[in-house]
């Protein structure tokens, strides 16, 4: 018993896991279970398979069945009739071969065939006559009976389309033969009927498409130009006239000596029709006739675009405000039916895709509107069946308060007179204006049958409306727009993988000859000014240099002069153009002003780029001498007793001046050294400070080519292309005003309450003992009065202090180089004797730097630059004392004269010249002095990189670069100078 209970017990365990891990199984199964399926289209299921549209997948067709023309169903064989047809699977069963062979029109009876077999296994009938295959009741025959129409009066019968009914023939026939029959003496053509008229016997159907140099025999044209030229021209059919006109701007209205092509037949048309008269009071508009051309004779452009304005005034701002741009476009099909009036907003005109805000923001009046992409070949096949025609027009509410149209005229560039493309060069006086357009035309280039793909599409891949204002309005009035439109040939060969390039755009513009006449008006006054500015400051600079005569290195300097001046006169034109357009056009309420086409900003654009190389030139000639000055420290330190030293050679001790330190001299040195790059602004403040005020304020967006002066945008609206003017005229402002405020902040606030480092630089050389004389040109250099009234600065920190108070109290005498005054600045100007002699002392070290066969082998350079250092001390310092009578200085005033035109007017012959300067103008040999010409190259550099990338983070950063570029250069070159020129050692300078 227990054996059978533990079997029992194992089998009903063992069905348990088993149930277990099947559930498992199933379980895991599902969860990897991928739901794929092969992909399968309707092409790839042959002919004895159908596409299933449930299972997505080729399935077999019945027996006696085969695939239908869709793919998508089956149908029966030929000779085989439908039992039974539910919409989804059919029953077929083969007619009798001997007694029924053919199959009825509605394909589920059999029946005897008057008249023979078609490929279909259906009866057919000899032509005029209709198939008969059910008496009046429904009953089937049991053969056919082919019934022949009477095509003569009064039934004028003949078959229907399907060829099951006899119905009224033609008008054409019936007007022309009284009969169904066309007769030999006529023209037969697109189904109609025409007697013998002027329009040519034959016909041009063949499509030229000249970009792609190859040509079309369209069947569109073969079928309907003749039929519908002949009902035009004979019957004033309507929409015949307008088919017509349709095929002539599908040859894209061009016009040659042809006169049996869809454009050379209008033509006849409409000269034939002259008595006709004309409608709406338009001479160029033929009544029945659409209006295709204006006119047919050259030199009418000017006169249609300029003779009257549009009635209609545009305001920017104000209760007035009126910025809506309304287009109405009359549309027709291909057929020449009027479809209807449709507002041309959103993608009427463009065949871009996006939204409706930013596609309707073309028509906002000022707004210069962009947009540009790529469309998919097979989109526009399927989007584009056949052509859609327009004929644009402008709203407008006339003087009676009625809504009316103003026709607006087309620039088609493919449009050809005689072969000559006479719309794409620019003189007006070759154009032929025209009015309906097309966007795409996927018709014209079929061939053999409409149902075939097209060889050649035409594209309409850019449309510009050019809207002019008109000349010296004061109430936003403008002329007749313009809408430009150029058409692509499209070789259709890989519908799948090929795309076409569209744009469409709208460009507002006036007539910039007076603003030009300005510019230049300005640029040659101050152009003259600055000639006048470079001679003085070229007469100047060669008395500075003690130059007796006119040659070379004159003219060279005089240019350099020039360059700098003149890029000051560039430089103030084009920010007063930027500020002047950016004002004017942000600020307007009614419309009197435009922003220059991106065309016409090519030669403000070379204005700027004539202000920066010339103002870069005029920066390195700043630099160059900037890091060549001459210069030297004075110490007026004298020794403090003596002390013993041994003497050379023999050892014995003697006494010698105590020495005196050159620390001092080390570290005005090097204080000096850290002045030489000082500005009066911060630059990366300046760098971050505008870009805060471009980027996260908004100041950029009143760059953009639109009336609005706001400085935050919607991110969703449509953002209008840059303005290289107006971009110019915010950066220019927004980096001028910051650095004006920079230097106010820092020459007013900061250097009077917290830090001035040119007067404490001054300060220093005082308590230390020392003076710094230094020469910008060969006779001209600054002099800075440091010998300190206290007699010693090598002292300890408490007599320093004593010293200071006393000097505080007025205990001791007065700073100045004069007594009982305290100016400790000069400019001046020696004698050529002075500098020979500097230049004489100056003269061994030179000779170290020159050619080998000239140096001393056996002098010891530190001996020689200690030697130098101290004879110059010793001369510069009984110069200052007036110990040389032959080389002596008196100190003066500058006249008013002078300093306003920077030239000294008495010429140092006898005497040198020493000139009162309290303004320390000894920092023009520095870049504090220059923070002018810093500033507007650093602008411009900063535009000319912003013009190049339309960045203009990009600009500031390559803007600190080169800042920090220049910095170090002149850091260095300028350090080397330093210790050449003052015979300190490099190595002291840090």
């Amino acid at each position: 018993m227990l054996l059978p209970a533990m079997a029992t017990g194992a089998r009903s365990m063992f069905v348990c896991i088993s149930v277990l891990f099947l559930v498992l199984l199933k379980t895991r199964l599902y969860s990897c279970q991928q739901f794929a399926i092969p992909f399968q289209q309707p092409s790839h299921c042959g002919s004895e398979k159908y596409f299933d549209i449930s299972s997505l997948s080729c399935v077999q067709c019945e027996i006696n069945q085969v695939r239908s023309v869709s793919g998508t169903s089956c149908v029966c064989q030929v000779g085989h009739r439908m039992v039974f047809n539910n919409g989804g699977a059919i029953t077929c069963q083969k007619c009798p071969s001997d007694s029924k062979p053919g199959v009825t029109q509605d394909g589920f009876g059999c029946i005897r065939c008057p008249g023979g077999l078609n490929t279909e296994g259906k009866c057919q009938c000899p032509p005029g006559s209709i198939l008969v295959e059910r008496n009046r009741n429904g009953m089937l025959l049991d053969e056919g009976i082919c019934e022949a129409c009477n095509g003569f009066e009064p039934s004028f019968a003949v078959p229907n389309l399907f060829g099951d009914r006899c119905v009224r023939c033609q008008e054409t026939y019936i007007n022309t033969t009284n009969s169904c029959t066309c007769g030999q003496t006529n023209i037969p053509a697109g189904g109609l009927c025409f007697p013998q008229n002027n329009l040519p016997t034959t016909v041009v159907s063949v499509v030229n498409y000249a970009q792609l140099a190859i040509s079309v025999q369209s069947v569109w044209f073969a079928q309907n130009v003749q039929a519908v030229a002949a009902a035009c021209l004979m019957y004033s059919n309507l929409t015949a006239c307008q088919a017509l006109g349709n095929m002539c701007v599908m040859n894209l209205n061009s016009l040659s000596s042809v006169n049996n092509d869809a454009c050379g037949l209008f033509n006849t048309v409409y000269r034939s029709t002259a008595a006709l008269g004309s409608v709406q009071m338009i001479s160029f508009w033929r009544a029945n006739l659409p209006w295709l051309y204006y006119g047919d004779q050259a030199g009418l452009a000017s006169r249609i675009l300029s003779a009257e304005p549009f009635p209609t005034s545009f305001s920017f701002k104000g209760t007035a405000q009126n910025t809506n741009i309304q287009f109405t476009a009359a549309v027709y099909n291909t057929k020449g039916d009027f479809l209807k009036w449709q507002n041309v907003k959103g993608g009427t005109l463009q065949l871009c895709p996006d939204t409706v805000i930013r596609l309707n923001a073309a028509y906002r009046f000022g707004t210069t509107y962009r947009q540009s992409c790529q469309i998919p070949l097979s989109k526009i096949l399927t989007d584009f069946p056949e052509p859609m025609f327009y004929d644009i027009y402008m709203d407008f509410i006339s003087g009676n308060g009625q809504k009316s149209l103003w026709a607006v005229p087309v620039r088609n560039l493919n449009l050809q007179y005689n072969g000559q493309f006479v719309n794409q060069g620019d003189n007006l006086n070759n154009w032929y204006l025209t009015r309906r357009i097309f966007l795409v035309d996927t018709l014209s280039g079929r061939e053999n049958t409409l149902a075939n793909q097209p060889k050649v599409i035409r594209v309409a891949t850019k449309i510009t409306i050019s809207i002019q204002l008109e000349p010296k309005t004061k109430k936003g009035v403008i002329n007749t727009p313009l809408m430009t439109v150029s058409y692509t040939d499209v070789l259709v060969s890989a519908p799948d993988t090929q795309s076409v390039s569209v744009s469409f755009s709208v460009e507002y513009e006036m007539n910039q000859s007076e603003a030009q006449v300005q510019t230049d008006v300005a640029l040659g006054v101050l152009g003259g000014m600055a000639v006048l500015n470079s001679l003085l400051k070229t007469v100047s600079w060669k008395r500075r240099v003690g130059s007796p005569l006119i040659d070379l290195q004159n003219v060279l300097k005089f240019l350099l002069f020039f360059a700098g001046d003149m890029a000051n006169v560039f430089f103030v034109v084009t920010v007063g153009t930027g500020l002047y357009w950016l004002i004017f056009f942000k600020a307007q309420q009614f419309v009197t002003v435009l922003l220059p086409l991106p065309v016409q900003e090519n030669r403000f654009v070379t204005y700027v780029g004539c202000a920066f190389a010339l103002k870069a030139v005029q920066f390195l000639h700043k630099i160059i001498n900037h890091v060549s000055i001459d210069i030297f420290f004075i110490d007026w330190e004298r020794p403090r007793g003596k002390v013993l030293k041994t003497a050379e050679g023999n050892g014995d001790m003697k006494s010698a001046p105590a020495p005196v330190s050159i620390w001092r001299t080390y570290f005005v040195a090097n204080e000096w050294n850290e002045l030489q790059t000082l500005r009066k602004i911060n630059p990366v403040f300046q760098i971050f400070a505008v870009l805060f005020f471009l980027e996260v304020v908004g100041f950029s967006n009143l760059a953009l080519m639109d009336p609005s002066s706001d400085l935050s945008r919607d991110p969703q609206s449509y953002q209008a292309p840059w303005s290289l003017i107006l971009r110019y005229g915010v950066a220019t402002s927004v980096w001028l005003v910051i650095g004006f405020l920079q230097v106010i902040f820092f020459t007013v606030f900061y250097e009077t309450f917290v830090e001035d480092k040119i007067r404490q630089f001054v300060d220093l050389c005082s308590v230390s003992n020392i003076s710094v004389l230094l020469f910008s040109n060969r006779c001209f250099g600054y002099y800075i009065h440091g010998r300190s009234v206290h007699g010693h600065s090598d002292t300890n920190m408490e007599e320093m202090n004593l010293n200071l108070k006393r000097e505080a109290e007025n205990l001791c005498g007065q700073r100045g180089l004069l007594p009982s005054t305290d100016i400790q600045t000069f400019q001046v100007s020696i004698t050529n004797k002075m500098r020979l002699q500097y230049d004489r002392i100056r003269e061994p070290l030179s000779r170290r730097t020159g050619p080998s066969r000239l140096l001393d082998s056996s002098a010891n350079p530190f001996e020689q630059s200690t030697k130098a250092y101290h004879t110059m001390n010793m001369f510069l310092g009984s110069f200052i004392d007036h110990a040389h009578r032959e080389m002596d200085y008196i100190v003066k005033d500058k006249l008013f004269m002078e300093r306003v035109i920077g030239i000294e007017f008495m010429e140092p012959i006898e005497k040198s010249l020493f000139y009162n300067d309290d303004s320390h103008s000894f920092s023009d040999v520095l870049y504090y002095g220059n923070e002018a010409t810093l500033l507007i190259f650093d602008t411009l550099f900063f535009c000319i990189v912003d013009i190049g990338t339309q960045d203009f983070v990009v600009a500031a950063v390559l803007t600190y670069v080169q800042q920090k570029v220049f910095q170090l250069i002149c850091n260095a070159t300028g350090q080397k100078n330093l210790a050449s020129k003052t015979l300190v050692d490099e190595r002291f300078l840090i």
